[in-house]
């Protein structure tokens, strides 16, 4: 290689030395920030947790009649159906009276005859007790005739009670409301022959209702008379509806293991009707704290802990748990947060530790935030 061709070469290396020295570096790129949406966070807040057994079972109302036939006879009139309201005594239908008319004429003419009878034995008694002292007649046949006085006597007596018995019978074809309230059922028509027990209408008031549910045995340690209850209805899934427990039987279902528990429900303006399910809970335990939905809380480790956003960086923060609302899905912060602190919930709790978050839109609160 003569010296040219080496200067050549040196020359050149150089060149290209300076023309990688002089290339601009390639500058970092940030970081990205992950975007959450409110479904995927909540803010921890003071509010209202409440817990106790569950509740299930059905309206009904609390004051109800069978309205039965007490009397055989065919339905003459009906003059009630249902839904129509009632008051107490009002005429719900009639049924033949015919027999028992004549009954009562019988009865009647019965009493008349005894009355009749007894003032005859009453004045023979009377006469016979002038003779006695005149001294016409002797002691025996005053007594006789006083017998036959107390004869006539209770004679007036069964004539009057006969009397009594047929127009109590007649009343029963008088079919009537026993209380205020709403025909809910009407079981005959006219020219219907019933027997007596035969059901005829039902007989409802509806301005106080009560559910008949049922809890678990175990929960009897912090229900008593007088809780309220709050529950939903099928029907009305908009309204939440209130009552307060009156009455708890004293045995357990042998095969459930349940105890059923009576709850008084007002019902002023006739908007709920018996029959319709219910389902709701005791509430047993009712407190203002700071509380979370329950899907914010990781329970992966042995101690559970939040998803924090501090400064825009996903944490992890240990927290302590208390009273958890089942029906609401929110769960008591006892430590480790303070309230609005922003925290993770549902799928985004599987975000990396140290990644930056940026939360969007409006906060859900934690007590008003749905569960993901």
């Amino acid at each position: 290689m003569t010296i040219r061709t080496i200067r050549l070469f040196l020359v050149a290396s150089l060149c290209l030395l300076g023309a990688v020295g002089c290339k601009k570096p390639v500058p970092p790129q940030p970081t990205p920030i992950l975007q959450l949406g409110p479904e995927s966070y909540s803010i921890a807040s003071n509010g209202t947790i409440e817990s106790g057994p569950t509740i299930s079972g059905t309206l009904v109302p609390r004051d109800q009649a069978v309205v039965r036939a007490q009397m055989p006879g065919a339905i003459l009139k009906i003059l009630a159906d249902q839904g129509k309201s009632v008051r107490a005594g009002d005429v719900l239908a009639e049924i033949d009276n015919g027999a028992l008319t004549e009954g009562l004429t019988s009865a009647k003419n019965g009493l008349t005859n005894a009355e009749n009878s007894l003032s005859v034995a009453s004045k023979e008694l009377e006469r016979q007790e002038a003779l006695l002292k005149a001294g016409a007649i002797s002691q025996q046949s005053v007594d006789v005739a006083r017998r036959n006085m107390i004869g006539a006597e209770a004679g007036v007596a069964q004539a009057k009670a006969q009397l009594s018995s047929a127009q109590k019978q007649l009343s029963y074809a008088v079919v009537r409301a026993p209380f205020s309230g709403v025909v809910s059922e009407k079981n005959v028509s006219l020219g219907d022959v019933i027997q007596p027990g035969s059901p005829l209408f039902t007989v409802v008031e509806p301005s106080t209702l009560e559910l008949q549910g049922t809890v678990p045995a175990n929960s009897l340690n912090v229900i008593h008379t007088g809780l309220p209850i709050r529950f939903n209805i099928t029907g009305y899934p908009d309204q939440s509806f209130v009552g307060k427990i009156t009455r708890i039987n004293p045995t357990a279902d042998p095969m459930t293991r349940q105890v059923r528990i009576y709850a008084e429900i007002p019902n002023s303006g006739h908007t709920l009707v018996g029959g319709l399910y219910a389902e709701g809970r005791v509430a047993s335990i009712e407190k203002n704290t700071l509380m979370l939905p329950v899907d914010a809380v990781d329970h992966k480790m042995i101690s559970p802990a939040v998803l924090k956003l501090e400064d825009g960086i996903v944490k992890r923060v240990p927290v302590s748990l208390g009273t958890l609302d089942e029906k609401s899905g929110l769960i008591e912060i006892l430590s480790g947060l303070r309230a609005g602190d922003t925290i993770l919930r549902g799928s985004a709790r599987d975000i990396t530790l140290g990644t930056k978050v940026k939360a969007t839109t409006a906060t859900p609160r934690a007590d008003t935030a749905s569960h993901s």
